[in-house]
């Protein structure tokens, strides 16, 4: 098992490249269109591969976009490094997406930590992940090496919603997808059958999109009020009954 993990990004490719890999792309990268439509600024940070190419930030905003990996095998990378340890900047980007990346993590909540390190106040974190209570869940756990090969565990969107409710997020967007059986090749339907569920299907969404934004709170002095002020300030000049003449 370690052997597999340790050469899970070619193993992964290779099913990204197969027709139903191809399809989950297409319809990710047609979803993150819509998504990345407000995200504006100055740097948009990609953590971990997920194509073949740079296809998902094609649509994206920012005036640069940079994809980070710790692995250099094929496909576009602008970074090598540890995603739990970004050789980045504090505070400097603007929004960073998250396309599977965290099932693949033998630490995942340290990658959303190092997330939000590097973003700004206000800034975005987009996350995309498959859902354990669906076809693709259940053959994921199945799967002796994941599903798609090379996933380590599946993270419930609760579980992610908690983590970045205590990190100081608001989630402002989230979506359900993937209605195709993880086992379907391709077909007319093609990425619309992912996107959306149907008329006559009944099959549970296989993936979640979670979309929110960082908050920075500023800490306010209380005053006391201008009755407990008038008090306190009466107190400490008001003679006592002794002093009177």
């Amino acid at each position: 098992m370690s052997s597999f993990f340790h050469n899970w990004p070619q193993v992964t490719e290779q099913w990204l490249g197969t027709a139903l890999g191809q399809d989950l792309i297409a319809a990710e990268t047609e979803l993150l269109a819509a998504v990345l439509d407000d995200v504006f600024g100055l740097e948009l940070l990609q953590l971990g591969r997920w194509g073949g190419s740079r296809e998902l930030l094609s649509t994206s905003r920012t005036r640069r976009q940079t994809i980070v990996s710790e692995h250099a095998t094929g496909g576009a990378v602008d970074v090598l490094g540890r995603l739990a340890a970004l050789p980045v900047q504090r505070d400097s980007v603007d929004a960073v997406l998250l396309p599977h990346t965290l099932e693949f993590e033998s630490d995942p909540q340290a990658v959303v930590r190092e997330a939000d390190r590097v973003l700004t106040g206000e800034g975005q974190l987009i996350i995309l992940g498959f859902r354990p209570w669906s076809l693709w869940g259940l053959r994921s756990a199945a799967a002796r090496d994941g599903f798609p090969p090379g996933l380590r565990q599946i993270l419930p969107e609760s579980r992610l919603r908690d983590w970045l409710a205590l990190l100081g997020y608001e989630v402002v967007l989230s979506r359900h997808y993937l209605y195709n059986r993880p086992w379907q090749g391709r077909t007319r339907a093609g990425q619309r059958r992912i996107l959306r569920r149907g008329l006559f299907n009944v099959l549970p969404a296989g993936a979640y999109m979670i979309k929110a934004r960082k908050h920075i709170y500023t800490l306010t002095p209380i005053r006391p009020r201008l009755r407990e002020r008038r008090k306190l300030l009466g107190g400490l000049v008001e003679p006592t009954t002794r002093n009177r003449t």
